[in-house]
């Protein structure tokens, strides 16, 4: 048989991309092998008041690969504190991609699934819900109201959050998310290596002030005419048109026979909505040909815009740390990584969770189906109750009566508290 060369062209694209990917330069790359714990530390926050929470080392109840391993929540009603260490590095001139992927298995309702990195000198022993952060990324869900990625950066000790909405998952699998920071001070923000949001730092947060606002000097022109539809003078309100009563008597009212007058009072008929009156008569609207659109101030440059070509650039970030808390535990990480290079994490991302995500999803349907066929063993129909209640009318009447005596008294007891 012979050997298939390929094309030149696309065998230099693949060395091209095989030489970008051996280029990139991986800060921090943690996928929970044997050894993780001494790379992680764990913070004592919360622990003397007992509510920091233990981390689980686990494939979790589902996966789509046994031996990948990640840390899982696994206590209800904890804080949960961990990060680990890396070399202290600058994202200056450099692209910044911060990649993380979560599980949320409880089908969480209220917590959080997102990372920070942290700059600087940390006590990870201490390290809580105080301590500064430089980027916060990640699910946040809550209610029906939250359910979204955070994307949180700090700008001068100041926190400060994406304007834009992006949705996150909510269900029970693995999902991917990755933020990338670039040097021209863009964005994008990837779910399962779909991007779901992109954008400039200058647009999508309020970071800077904005380089332009409306003049406040400026004032509407007297003459400016904003109202795009007017009265028409041609038209007239018809004649008799306020003589229309709202109300009129019920042509089909009839009196009662058994009422009394002497007793009951004069009978009169009862009067139903007029279908005939339209209300109050007003001119219909024509098109106003003196209409010069909505006034809107001009916009003037902000004297107290100072533009920062610095604004994207985290001079020491250092640590890698998870900061949350949960109603319901059960949040999985795993296949952290902090890198320069979009397409290593891409591909970090086919690597794990793209090649398990079907495999994940079958064994949790698998878990699924099982859990429905226990909960319908625990819950058996009764088959004669039926026939029992057929069997003794009066013994059923008598039990009828009893549970709603028995509601009552719970619904007063309700009413009470």
């Amino acid at each position: 048989m012979a050997l298939r060369v390929p094309h030149p062209n696309l065998r230099s694209l693949v060395l091209l991309s095989l030489l970008a990917v051996a280029s990139a330069k991986v800060f921090f790359e943690e996928r929970f092998d044997d050894g993780w714990e001494s790379r992680w530390v764990k913070s004592d926050w919360k622990r003397d008041e007992s509510l920091a929470g233990e981390w689980n080392y686990t494939s979790g109840q589902w996966n789509g690969d046994a031996n990948d391993k990640g840390i899982q929540t696994s206590e209800d009603y904890r804080f949960y504190a961990i990060s680990a260490e890396y070399p202290e590095f600058s994202n200056k001139d450099k692209t910044l991609v911060f990649q993380f992927s979560v599980k949320h298995e409880q089908k969480l309702d209220c917590g959080g699934g997102y990372m920070k990195l942290l700059s600087g000198d940390v006590d990870q022993k201490k390290f809580g819900g105080d301590t500064p952060y430089s980027i916060m990324f990640g699910p946040d869900i809550c209610g029906y109201s939250t359910k979204k990625v955070h994307a949180i950066l700090t700008y001068n000790d100041t926190n400060h959050l994406i304007k834009k909405d992006v949705p996150c998952e909510t269900d029970q699998l693995t999902h991917v998310y990755t933020f990338i920071l670039r040097p021209d001070a863009t964005y994008s923000i990837l779910i399962d290596n779909v991007e779901k949001q992109t954008g400039s730092l200058y647009k999508d947060w309020d970071i800077l002030p904005p380089k332009k606002i409306k003049d406040p000097e400026a004032k509407k022109p007297e003459d400016w005419d904003d109202n795009e539809y007017i009265p028409d003078p041609e038209d007239k309100k018809p004649e008799g048109y306020d003589d229309i009563p709202k109300e009129i008597v019920d042509p089909e009212a009839k009196k009662p026979e058994d009422w009394d007058d002497e007793e009951d009072g004069e009978w009169t008929a009862p009067t139903i909505p007029n279908p005939e009156y339209k209300g109050p008569w007003t001119p219909k609207k024509i098109k106003n040909d003196n209409y010069k659109g909505k006034w809107k101030a001009p916009l003037i440059d902000n004297p107290d815009f100072k533009d920062d070509p610095d604004l994207y650039v985290f001079p020491k970030l250092k640590y890698v740390g998870i900061e949350l808390w949960q109603v319901k535990s059960g949040t999985l990480f795993d296949n952290v990584l902090i890198t320069d290079d979009p397409e290593y994490a891409k591909q970090l991302a086919e690597e794990t969770w793209g090649k398990q995500k079907d495999a994940e999803k079958a064994a949790f349907e698998e878990a699924e189906k099982k859990r429905e066929q226990e909960e319908t063993k625990d819950d058996p129909v009764d088959s004669d109750a039926e026939d029992e209640e057929d069997a003794d009318d009066s013994d059923s009447d008598s039990k009828t009566e009893a549970g709603e005596d028995g509601e009552a008294k719970e619904e007063d007891a309700h009413d009470e508290l």
